[in-house]
């Protein structure tokens, strides 16, 4: 039954999830900040509750007068933030359980999870508390009605034989002590409550407490205007003890309990929150399950060989967050695909996640999201960036770049230039790559043709595929001023640290990252013998030919040959046939040698076999291989692929 209902909100949820996706996009789709919301409406109702209490009376015959002077009074702001105040403590609530039908929903609540949602259990405990407590403080009739009833409730628990309600058995009943008392309450319970939540996420790796700018800034715009379009506001006038309570509103998220002390016997209303409340906290263990005698299983991760241990039904991500690598990672829910990875042994459970973000084809070819995927055995897989290690990775941005930029480098080729907004920048290592994501969650890879140490603008070189789902776009319609989502920087094919010579092939638009690779090597002064194989089937396809001549010119360490394989019309006095071919008839024997082929998939592994057979050694060959899907697959030694359709 359980699992049923499981699948059902597990099928809606995705669907829901789905829709937000495509009309947010993933970074600012809310059901993956769910938690961060939760903590910034926390925050939002500390922040407002403390500018009301600064101008709050705890007496008796002060309070109502206060809380009327600042909703009236001071309208403008006082009275907007007593709004804000309560309907940002209900969406508080309504968060929470979304959050936790959410964890139910995905069963991310066994094993190493009930932690943590037996701590939600408590929260919400802790958050009803301190919300009718705050309805407690403003004295009207409202006030009235909700601290009568509150102190029934608890005077039917053994000990209390009537003590509590009689303090409002008559009008002077209630003083001035008495009121201070629910003052501090609505101090200390909020204290801790916050506590509470600082442990609620002690099991959660790299957990996340404050959601996307865009979210925040959404949140309290929809606050605002909800507070100016139904204000809060007193009801019925100041509490009176004297004549009983008829008719009020009520706040259902936090006093839906309350009307049920005057409809039932009253220990059926303490059997009822006691029995949702342990059966909530027992859910992690119903039914019950044979424990999984596997224990703690072993994951290989590269680059690196980094070993990890992963709990059963721990995630791949969260298994290499909680022992300290670097991994990309953005919405944790399998709706960006920035932390996919490849599997190269074991099997995995995919887990949850958006198809457009995780294809048939790519599940085909090894992919995995780590942030879904759990490990079913023992795995080895590969994060395609530079490195795993904290100081040595490069952090994954997810950013809306704007394009600064558009030119024509050939009637096929456009450089792209683009900025991040408030002059922010992308730290990379040249020769790497970043995707630009599209509006269905797939994503285009591209090199990065400028070299880091230039900062801003990022340089692109995008070669026209005319039935792609992208590129005719970048022909056709972008310009300047427009948006692209990017993220990255990914790839692992970068200059090594030796003093070997260096022999670079590029076809076309491989060009791109070799030029990365080679204006950051003469910006660092390295002095490695370079000698550049580019390779093209026409003179318009080597689009930046004067660029790399000037090169040879300037640095004595590098070297060009620019190579065509078309037939050459008559001004063309360079070499012809092909670029692989040219780099054996000057290099026999490629021991000694370092090797980077950035081309088509194509190119490389033709290319790649014959040097190793040449004398190459494995781990002195490094390939970048594109092809027209999502990245291109690795084809030898360590390999990297952008593609752009």
């Amino acid at each position: 039954m359980i699992k049923a209902i499981q699948r059902l909100l597990r099928w809606c949820f995705m669907r829901v999830e789905a829709l937000f996706n495509r009309a947010f996009g993933d970074r600012i789709n809310p059901f993956y900040q769910l938690g961060a919301i939760g903590f910034f409406l926390f925050w939002l109702v500390a922040g407002s509750g403390l500018y009301l209490y600064a101008f709050f009376d705890t007496s008796v015959t002060g309070a109502y007068t206060s809380v009327e002077a600042l909703t009236h009074g001071q309208w403008y702001f006082g009275g907007i933030l007593r709004s804000v105040h309560r309907y940002a403590s209900d969406a508080l609530v309504l968060v929470m359980f979304i959050h936790m039908l959410r964890h139910f929903a995905f069963d991310h609540l066994r094993g190493y999870r009930w932690f943590a949602w037996v701590t939600g259990v408590g929260l919400i405990w802790f958050m009803y508390i301190c919300g009718i407590n705050g309805y407690m403080l403003p004295w009207d009739r409202l006030a009235q009605f909700v601290t009568v009833a509150s102190f029934e409730w608890l005077d039917w628990l053994p000990g209390m034989g009537g003590s509590l309600v009689r303090n409002f058995m008559y009008a002077d009943s209630v003083d001035d002590r008495f009121f201070s008392l629910l003052a501090f309450v609505h101090i200390g319970a909020p204290l801790l409550t916050l506590l509470l939540m600082w442990v609620h996420i002690q099991r959660v790796p790299k957990a996340s407490t404050t959601p996307p700018r865009a979210i925040a800034i959404g949140i309290c715009l929809m606050l605002v205007v909800l507070s100016l379009l139904k204000p809060a506001l007193s009801q019925g006038g100041p509490a009176d003890l004297g004549t009983a309570v008829a008719e009020i509103g009520l706040d259902w998220f936090y006093l839906g309990l309350l009307p049920l002390i005057y409809r039932m016997p009253m220990w059926q209303v303490w059997a009822l929150a006691a029995a949702v409340t342990v059966l909530l906290a027992a859910l992690p263990w119903v039914p019950l399950r044979r424990k999984d005698a596997r224990g703690e299983l072993r994951i290989e991760m590269h680059p690196g060989g980094h070993q990890v241990s992963a709990r059963p039904g721990e995630t791949l991500l969260d298994a290499g967050l909680r022992a300290g690598l670097v991994l990309p990672y953005d919405c944790r829910n399998g709706g960006c695909g920035v932390c996919v990875c490849t599997v190269l042994q074991g099997q995995v459970d995919q887990g949850a996640y958006q198809p457009a973000v995780l294809t048939a084809a790519m599940r085909a070819r090894g992919k995995a999201l780590m942030c879904c995927a759990t490990a079913l055995g023992e795995v080895a897989l590969e994060v395609d960036v530079h490195s795993l290690e904290p100081g040595m990775a490069t952090p994954v941005l997810s950013a809306e770049a704007r394009v600064a930029g558009l030119q024509l480098l050939s009637e096929d080729v456009m450089q792209v230039l683009l900025t991040l907004p408030g002059g922010e920048r992308l730290d990379f290592i040249a020769g790497q790559y970043l995707n630009i994501v599209l509006e269905d969650g797939q994503r285009r890879a591209f090199s990065f043709a400028s070299p880091p140490h230039r900062g801003m603008p990022i340089e692109l070189h995008i070669k026209l595929v005319p039935d792609g789902r992208f590129t005719p776009r970048v022909f056709n319609s972008l310009k300047v001023g427009d948006t692209l989502r990017i993220e990255g920087p990914f790839g692992r094919f970068t200059l090594s640290e030796s003093d070997k010579p260096i022999i670079l092939i590029a076809t076309t638009v491989g060009f791109a990252p070799v030029k990365s690779i080679l204006e950051d090597a003469f910006h660092r002064g390295i002095k490695r013998p370079m000698q550049l194989y580019w390779g093209a089937r026409h003179r318009r396809d080597l689009y930046q030919l004067e660029l790399a001549e000037g090169w040879a010119r300037d640095y004595p360490n590098f070297r060009l040959e620019a190579v065509l394989s078309g037939a050459p019309d008559g001004s063309w006095a360079g070499r012809s046939g092909r670029a692989s071919a040219a780099i054996l008839e000057d290099h026999p024997d490629l021991s000694g040698h370092e090797v980077y082929a950035c081309g088509s998939v194509r190119m490389v592994e033709d290319v790649v076999p014959t040097f190793l057979a040449r004398g190459l050694s494995e781990n002195a060959c490094f390939s970048d291989a594109f092809s027209s899907g999502y990245v291109g697959e690795p084809t030898c030694c360590d390999a990297a692929g952008p593609a752009a359709t």
